[in-house]
């Protein structure tokens, strides 16, 4: 049986190409697949589980359907659905993970990650990433109205977008954005595996590196802007590839 990764699919009604893209592979591949992963960024936003789009329907029904097919399905929050919570997760029939987490994949364990945390150049990103997952402030946020709630991420992604331009403008994105070696080499360490995957930087790739003379393999899984992406993993096999586009 084969294991599926996806990450950073940004779901988002002005794409409306990419959300079908995703519903045939949920009601195509996934239905044979063992479980399914993903580890983040399933929407370009969320704002809490009350947002009544008709992309977050949609995606729910459909993953509802998988996992009432028999095919788990894990989600892992990313930096853009961070306020996803369990309301929606019953919904959508998803088993939260934390981030990180160690799984047993057939047989060998793997580290999984969204893969931001990776990413410790990026101060600024950091410092916004502590801030908004303290719960004080998720429990204030979310006490907001849903309208307020859907301005502030409007803000959040210009302000998002600017920061990426003025990055490129500096030459520094590519380094800034990607993630940091000595953070790699730390989270292999930490958890003593030799696997892992993660999504973020949308950089897709099989990296093959040595941490303290042992052979590992980082997984970047990458994002559905314009096509998509899919780890298919079995019997110790692993496949990143693009899906076709939408």
């Amino acid at each position: 049986m084969t294991t599926l990764f996806i990450s950073d699919l940004h779901l988002d009604p002005e794409r409306p190409g990419i959300t079908r893209l995703f519903g045939e592979f949920i009601d195509g591949e996934a239905r044979g697949a063992d479980a399914l992963y993903i580890l983040g960024d399933l929407f370009e936003a969320w704002v809490g589980d009350d947002d009544p789009s008709d992309t977050g329907a949609f995606v729910a029904d459909r993953l509802r359907a998988l996992a009432d097919a028999g095919v788990p399905v894990f989600f892992m929050h990313g930096n853009r659905d961070f306020l996803l919570g369990a309301d929606y997760a019953r919904r959508a029939g998803m088993t939260l993970l934390v981030d990180p987490a160690v799984v047993d994949l057939h047989g060998r364990r793997a580290l999984l990650m969204h893969g931001d945390t990776l990413c410790t150049d990026d101060l600024a990103y950091q410092q916004f990433r502590a801030q908004t997952r303290d719960p004080a402030w998720r429990a204030q946020f979310l006490a907001q109205p849903l309208d307020a709630r859907l301005a502030f991420a409007h803000q959040a992604r210009a302000a998002s977008q600017a920061r990426q331009g003025e990055l490129r403008d500096a030459g520094t994105m590519e380094t800034i954005t990607d993630v940091a070696p000595e953070a790699v080499d730390a989270a292999f360490r930490t958890h003593g595996v030799d696997l892992m995957i993660h999504g973020h930087t949308h950089r897709p790739a099989v990296h093959a590196l040595a941490v303290d003379g042992r052979a590992c393999t980082r997984v970047v899984l990458g994002d559905w802007y314009e096509q998509g992406s899919v780890l298919r993993v079995e019997a110790g096999r692993l496949e990143l590839q693009a899906l076709g586009t939408p």
